[in-house]
């Protein structure tokens, strides 16, 4: 469902009403890593404990780097939290979307509370044993999917961090594997590494040594 409009900000009111009047407990769902040339693909599970929602919640896109780690830190204070990893591996064979929606249900399957309505940034949903209500621009709508949006970006971030400590020369501590100038320069002088997602066409173009054509971070 597409509730553009319900809210400027993320809010608890349209989050209820999303989820509808029966659900006790709402589980906020977001991934992170659809788009990069590199790197896994992660998705966080979110459900608050209580109404005290930590002020400042948005989708992580409109969030400076501070404020998404200060926001990270609060919301494993104030919530139940769980992620969902998959690989590059998993993402060539099964693309990037089914790998982004198994994330996203493994995120959920591992929380330690389940709960009654998952609500899923987008509009398709994961396969869950709950229902699920995907909510497009949710991470600007819903608190727990802002919350989720937060958690997968920051642990993603993370994880491409580490990665770049071995693989320097592409950048990925700054990038976090996006298809900037500087990695397509760095693919084509030191060629595709094991993190690389050979489905992509921009890698699969370095493998076969044509050009790569920019693609902008989304």
């Amino acid at each position: 469902m597409s509730p553009s409009g319900i809210a400027k900000r993320p809010s608890l009111r349209t989050e209820r009403a999303l989820a509808g009047s029966e659900a006790a407990c709402i589980a906020g769902v977001d991934e992170a890593g659809r788009g990069p040339w590199a790197g896994p693909v992660v998705a966080a599970a979110v459900i608050f404990r209580d109404s005290k929602i930590p002020r400042g919640l948005n989708d992580s896109k409109l969030l400076t780097p501070e404020r998404r780690t200060k926001l990270f830190r609060i919301i494993q204070e104030r919530a139940w939290v769980s992620v969902g990893i998959v690989s590059v591996e998993d993402i060539d064979r099964i693309n990037i979307l089914q790998a982004a929606l198994r994330a996203m249900a493994q995120s959920v399957a591992t929380l330690t509370t389940a709960p009654d309505v998952v609500l899923v940034d987008g509009n398709c949903a994961p396969p869950v044993s709950q229902r699920a209500v995907t909510v497009v621009d949710g991470d600007r709508l819903c608190p727990s999917i802002a919350a989720a949006s937060i958690v997968a970006k920051v642990t993603r971030d993370r994880l491409m961090e580490q990665l770049s400590e071995n693989f320097p020369a592409y950048g990925w501590h700054t990038n976090k594997g996006y298809g900037t100038p500087a990695h397509a320069e760095a693919l084509a002088a030191f060629g595709v590494t094991p993190h690389h997602r050979r489905s992509f066409a921009p890698i699969r173009s370095a493998l076969a040594g044509t050009p790569i054509f920019e693609q902008p971070p989304r």
